[in-house]
């Protein structure tokens, strides 16, 4: 497709035909806040945070979902773009609590962030407040839709990405919220507690319960690495504190972008389980005992040796495991057909 040229800030810049101002802005390394946007959601363009000052336009215009055109002039902090942005903030904060220093999400609110950037410390607006009870009967995440900012996000990622649709907007106007069907609690709907609606929320609307509760954002140290439960391969960040993994949060992975299901999200307690095997044990006079690793493998040898030599190769049967790697697997295949000699091998995900 042909590029359309533009200037931003006083900058020109070439993007791709059908790009939006706010692609062509992040292609040149010049900020524009949203709320609502998402590059791996669709484009609603609800929040107005973005808005740009284009040259000939009649108002500011929402650069999330207006495509770049040529010889477009942009200036995305003009007076009118700046006034407008920090009335947007005011707006918000008018209907949303500012507990800030005890809010999980403090470090990592989206809101606080641009209230900062903007010098928004509060709103001078009046009138009525929401007043929802805390939805705390679930138990992975804790949904305070007194924080929501109704930028649809959870809406979006639960549809387009889960394929639940669990929850979706209900009433109008001022009573407008996000709700399951019926406005029940998630606990009493359809949802899987895959938490990929906590990984987008920009506010403390929705959060995990287990981990806010168990550090501040800027107590933990996140270590990507690979979720053990299935061969599919999802990134995910680790987050510890004090040599101790308190929760676990999206990452932008190859694989799965910033979804996750519930166990990759939420399954980490047997980490520092106390019952989780940290070495080899073998049974002796009845009781299980620790053993080193010679020992646990010679011993399995020499019993799979023998049952195969008194009752044949096919008498044993192999399971093996989806949180193994390819490689794994591949290695246990050969050893149950070339070692042992039988082709009773299966595969966990596939019961």
């Amino acid at each position: 497709m042909a590029d359309v040229t533009l200037t931003i800030n006083g900058r020109q810049t070439s993007v791709a035909q059908g790009s939006t101002i706010l692609d062509a802005a992040r292609k040149m390394g010049i900020f524009i806040p949203t709320l609502c946007h998402d590059p791996e959601l669709s484009t609603v363009g609800s929040c107005r945070m973005c808005v740009v000052d284009v040259k000939g336009a009649r108002s500011l215009v929402i650069s999330c979902a207006t495509a770049a055109a040529g010889g477009m002039v942009v200036e995305t902090e003009s007076p009118a773009v700046m006034e407008a942005r920090k009335t947007i903030i005011e707006l918000l904060l008018a209907n949303h609590p500012q507990d800030c220093l005890t809010c999980g999400k403090n470090g990592d609110c989206r809101l606080q962030d641009y209230a900062y950037l903007y010098g928004v410390r509060g709103s001078n607006l009046t009138g009525a407040v929401h007043q929802y009870d805390l939805e705390t009967d679930n138990p992975f995440i804790v949904r305070d839709m007194n924080k929501c900012i109704l930028c649809g996000k959870c809406v979006r990622m639960c549809a387009e990405i889960q394929g639940d649709s669990v929850v979706d907007f209900t009433c109008r106007g001022f009573n407008t919220k996000v709700a399951p069907a019926m406005d029940t609690t998630l606990a009493g709907s359809e949802c899987v507690f895959c938490g990929n609606c906590a990984a987008v929320c920009p506010t403390g609307a929705l959060q995990e319960k287990g981990l806010r509760s168990s550090a501040r954002t800027w107590e933990v140290k996140k270590v990507r690495t690979t979720c053990p439960y299935c061969g599919t391969g999802c990134s995910l960040d680790l987050n510890v504190r004090d040599g101790k993994v308190v929760g676990v949060t999206s990452c932008d992975g190859d694989v799965n972008g910033r979804a996750l299901c519930v166990k990759g999200r939420f399954g980490y307690g047997f980490i520092h389980h106390p019952d989780r095997l940290k070495s080899p044990l073998i049974k002796k006079d009845g009781q299980f005992v620790e053993a080193t690793w010679d020992e646990a493998l010679g011993l399995a040898a020499r019993k799979l040796g023998s049952i195969r030599n008194q009752y044949g190769s096919d008498s044993i049967g192999v399971l093996s495991s989806a949180r193994c790697t390819n490689e794994e697997n591949y290695l246990l295949s050969k050893l149950t057909r070339a070692v042992i000699g039988t082709n009773n091998i299966d595969h966990c995900a596939r019961l």
